[in-house]
């Protein structure tokens, strides 16, 4: 609770290019989730709070208590129902309200002259969605490779934040606006101050002419996906909600001043701003619906709903296209460790697959008479019996369809031997599977138990897919509650 706090603080405060609200969200969501373990709650009520607690997280950084609970049911929960909908109310307004008491702020993005929507500029919004979509896609693949590069580096924790901040030194030296959480910068703009955006780098030798911004703005868009990822990668606390906004808000901005180069006139500039910022978000983030309250809400901009509306759900589509999962959880979702969209899978990923092992099932050595296997099928209850070599490797199974035609037939009996009748199953479940490679192997196979190995081939039991289905079952009662 207390670390994000402290350490996102220092990070953005000492300049470092990403966003107070990831953590923020963090820490609301580590509020609720230590509340309900105290008060020992079940996961259901648990997730709940813990939403809740980024609900109220969101809603208190941006004035937006609708945008917090958009972000609660697009990125923390699944399977909601009508009744989440109270606490999280609950929560984005208590937050929403002491923000407003403490802090005195109502709007967070206030720009003095912005136009009212006009359908003659869909085309601009049009556009401006798919650039969104495809800076958005830039952004994810370059935060990837940074946090890739760093992983690898063969650094000590403090050398690599030393050399992140030496970076990050050079870059906001030359380029000033990537420095910090840049949202004065992006109120400059759209407020006609691009000399106060300009004065302090290297590009005021160079004049203020409007091609002069054209391209220092694009550099700086190009480089803030770097900035914000050295910040976070290289050791600093923050998150990409800042960035994304950010970095929005000046492909907007470039794109209006673009317009106006080849001779458009009345381009609404604070307008694509706007849109921009909802629009990258979107992408980034994946969450179209929290960027599209978010922006109504924190800019009074409710009126623009409609192109925020096509912008965000363009710069999302594209995103999909790309990746359908979200690149920052795609790791997490192949690992199992999070939830998805998907709740089968969801309730699938809290189940073990050794919890499901049966290990009664009866065995026989390979090379063991018989008479040996007759007298299991005499005592046994199973429809199954494992074969197993000298190391208790399993090397085949033999089912009650194989043994019945033999089984009355003395002659055969006596002329049958373990290995001859045997048969390879169809396949095998690793200890280590998940439990959705697991119903993957069953649907793929057909068959209702499948023997379960060590990663040696040593045998270990069965998975029935009846106990998979009961377990399965019981959890969707518990969670559906």
């Amino acid at each position: 609770m207390y670390s994000q706090v402290v350490q996102s603080a220092i990070t953005v405060g000492l300049g470092g290019s990403a966003g107070l609200e990831s953590p923020i969200a963090v820490t609301g969501a580590a509020i609720g989730s230590n509340f309900a373990q105290t008060y020992k709650l079940d996961y259901r009520e648990r997730t709940l709070l813990l939403a809740a607690g980024a609900t109220a997280g969101i809603a208190s950084a941006f004035n937006a208590p609708i945008a917090g609970m958009m972000f609660a049911f697009e990125i923390l929960l699944t399977g909601v129902v009508f009744t989440d909908f109270i606490p999280l109310a609950v929560a984005a307004v208590c937050g929403n309200l002491i923000s407003r008491m403490l802090l005195r702020e109502e709007v967070l993005f206030h720009f003095k002259t912005r136009h009212a929507f006009d359908y003659h500029n869909v085309p601009y919004y049009l556009v401006l969605g798919i650039l969104c979509g495809l800076y958005a896609r830039y952004f994810v693949l370059i935060t990837s490779y940074v946090e890739e590069y760093f992983q690898h580096l063969k650094l000590s924790r403090i050398h690599k934040a030393m050399a992140g901040g030496a970076v990050l030194s050079v870059l906001c030296v030359l380029y000033p606006p990537l420095f910090g959480e840049g949202y004065d910068t992006i109120k400059a703009l759209t407020n006609g101050e691009v000399r106060l955006v300009m004065e302090s780098s290297f590009f005021r030798f160079i004049g203020y002419r409007d091609w002069v911004v054209l391209v220092f703005l694009t550099v700086i868009c190009l480089l803030k996906a770097f900035a914000s990822s050295i910040t976070i990668y290289s050791g600093g606390n923050g998150g990409n909600f800042a960035p994304s906004l950010f970095a929005g808000g000046t492909l907007g901005f470039v794109f209006a001043l673009f317009c106006q180069q080849i001779g458009i006139i009345d381009v609404p500039v604070e307008n694509l701003v706007l849109v921009g910022m909802a629009g990258v978000m979107s992408g980034v983030l994946y969450a179209p619906l929290t960027a599209i309250f978010l922006i109504a809400e924190s800019s009074s901009g409710y009126d623009l709903f409609i192109p925020l509306m096509m912008v965000s759900v363009m710069a999302y589509l594209i995103g999909k296209w790309f990746s359908p999962v979200s690149p920052d959880l795609k790791k997490l979702v192949d690992q199992g460790k999070i939830f998805t969209r998907e709740h089968d899978r969801n309730l699938l990923s809290l189940l073990r697959t050794i919890d499901l092992i049966d290990q009664d099932v009866q065995v026989v050595n390979i090379n063991a008479p018989f008479t040996e296997l007759v007298e299991l099928v005499r005592q046994g209850k199973r429809n199954v019996i494992a074969v197993i070599d000298d190391h208790f490797s399993l090397v085949g199974i033999i089912t009650m369809d194989d043994l019945r035609p033999i089984l009355f037939n003395q002659e055969a009996c006596i002329a049958s031997t373990i290995a001859g009748l045997m048969r390879l199953p169809p396949a095998f479940i690793n200890e280590s599977d998940s439990l959705m490679m697991v119903v993957k192997k069953f649907d793929e196979t057909g068959v209702w138990n499948l023997p379960v190995v060590k990663s040696d081939g040593v045998y270990v039991g069965f998975i029935s897919k009846s106990s998979v289905l009961n377990r399965y079952r019981q959890l969707l009662q518990a969670h559906s509650g």
